[in-house]
Order: C-alpha cells, then structure tokens, then sequence
C-alpha cells in the first residue's frame, strides 16, 4: 500500500537463512538479494512446521453468529506469506497456506459458522484494498497503532510488538534507547511499523550530535537476514514472536530484547459492521481453551490476550 506512508505499516516475520542464498525472490530498499523459490522453500523447511488440526472441530457458536450483518455467509480474507512459522507460509505441498494468522481466522469462521475465501496479497495491498472492498478483512499480523486507527478497524487477538536481533559474535546488547543504534545499519520490513518507529526516531541521533542509523528496507525476509548474515547490517528490527522463532530454531543469531509491545488485530475497513461478531468469537475461543491450543501450536503463548477488542488505544510503553 503506497497510498499512505503511515497507515500501511504492518508487522513483519523474520526467519534466519541457513545458507547463503536469502528466500523469497527480491528485496527492496538498500541492498538486494535474488533467489529462488526453491531455495526459499528448502530454507523455510529446515525446522517442521506444526500440523496440529486446532480448527477443524470448532463448533458454531450461535451467540456470536447472531451479531454478523444479516446475509453475511461468506467472506474474503487478505492475508500475506511471510515465509516461515509463526507467520503464514506453505506446508510442503508449496500451496497450501498455514500460520497462526490462517489458523485464527479460521478458527473465527468456523465460531461464526461462515465460509472464508482466503487469498493470498502482498502486505502493502491488503489495507488499501480492504476500504475498496476487494476483502473483507486482513489477518496478517496487523499491529495496532494510533495512527492506523485513524482509518482501520481491528479486532485483536494476540499481543506481538517490536523487537531486536543481531548476530551472535555482535556486542550489541539491550536496544533500550534508539539512540544506541546511531551510526548502524538496521535491516527491516518494508511497509511495517518497524520502518515507520525507525524513520519517524532518525533525529534522536542527530539531535545528540551524532551520526543517524541507517534504515535498511527490505520486501522479503530472506533478504534482511541476508544482509544481516553478510555483515551489511548489524541488527534487525521485527516482530518479537519472529525473532523468537528464529533465534531458537536457527545458529549464528540471538534475541536482543523486545522494544515495544502492540497489540495484533484482524483489520476491517473503518465503520465495518462485522467487529462485533469477530470479537465475540475470539472471545469464545479464548474460552473454551482454542485460543489457547492454537498459541501452543505455534510456540506464542507469551503472547496471549485475556479478552479481545474492538480497536483499542495503542499501547505505550
């Protein structure tokens, strides 16, 4: 979504490359890795991504139903693969879509008793696309900001946020203070809020005299850790689940720390009449112990809410 530099950030699921090749075709921003499918498919194999079945057997929760639209028995989802678990990816088929995102808007059709066409969009083309009504709703791990609300509405369902990694043999500690990042290369998301923190901070550095990191912009994963694993950058800024992921499941990197809690929300066009219905089924699942099946599938039980909400102030800390 180029439309607005500040209502299309979204987060962003990093994965570590095991070899030299970085996954998902092109990145964007400054440097550029290519490669193939293939490779990206091979890397985002190299850990087993959970086939738990925590959705199939969900039963209709009428409460919920009854406060969808009348007439509403289908609906379209946005989401975007990011490449490995916890975010949406393949299974070994190469076509079939899983993720905690996939799994939770499932999990909410079924609550609701409707069918979900689910398509696969480029992260910056989902919000735009869901005032248009190309889709009802995006489930791609969609932080909640100020600034977003201002023209999205979102029904939360996990708490991520921001975070840190770098490379094992780096001296780089806890990020507390952007400020420790001046002079530095950071590799991260492009179109995330990770992008919009950095670029929106660069004069702290400034301001203190000192020479302003650089914001390094990537449209795929492989390609951040890429440049991260090729001394290009010297840290990355992305989701704390995905940081997790990849400094328990991968050699050579470690979690820095995490900088700043959001919560994660399903995104629906502004005044959309389907939040209710949403929150109510996330609810339910939360109730009946689906919700939390599902965060044990993926390995993101930190990161459990005890209720959901319509579009809540975004948190600070």
């Amino acid at each position: 979504m180029r439309t607005s530099t500040r209502t299309r950030y979204r987060h962003f699921a990093p994965f570590v490359i095991i070899t030299s090749a970085a996954l998902l075709l092109t990145a964007c921003g400054s440097g550029s890795d290519d490669t193939t499918g293939t490779a990206a498919h091979a890397a985002a194999k190299a850990d087993k991504i959970p086939t738990t079945d925590v959705v199939s057997d969900i039963p209709k929760n009428e409460t919920a139903a009854k406060l969808l639209p009348s007439g509403v028995t289908r609906l379209t989802v946005g989401v975007a693969v990011g490449g490995t678990p916890p975010g949406t990816t393949y299974l070994d088929d190469g076509k079939t879509l899983t993720g905690q995102d996939v799994d939770f808007a499932d999990a909410v059709a079924k609550a609701l008793g409707i069918e979900l066409k689910t398509e696969q969009a480029g992260f910056e083309a989902i919000l735009p696309a869901l005032d248009s009504g190309k889709y009802d709703f995006g489930a791609s791990n969609f932080g909640v900001t100020d600034e977003r609300r201002k023209t999205i509405d979102f029904v939360t369902y996990i708490n991520d946020g921001q975070g840190f990694a770098t490379r094992s043999d780096s001296k780089l500690a806890k990020i507390t203070d952007l400020r420790q990042l001046c002079g530095l290369n950071v590799a991260t998301g492009a179109g995330t809020t990770f992008e919009a923190t950095l670029e929106e901070n660069k004069k702290v550095c400034t301001d203190a005299g000192k020479k302003a990191y650089k914001v390094q912009t990537y449209s795929e994963q492989g390609a951040i850790w890429s440049s991260l694993q090729q001394g290009r950058s010297d840290l990355v800024m992305s989701t704390i689940n995905g940081l997790r992921y990849a400094v328990a499941h991968q050699q050579g990197v470690k979690f820095l720390n995490e900088y700043h809690r959001l919560d994660v929300g399903f995104a629906f066009k502004k005044g959309t009449k389907l939040a209710p219905a949403f929150q109510a089924a996330v609810n339910k699942l939360i109730a009946d112990g689906t919700y939390d099946r599902i965060l044990k599938k993926w390995g993101t039980t930190g990161s459990a809410i005890v209720k959901s909400q319509i579009s809540p102030p975004e948190l600070k800390n």
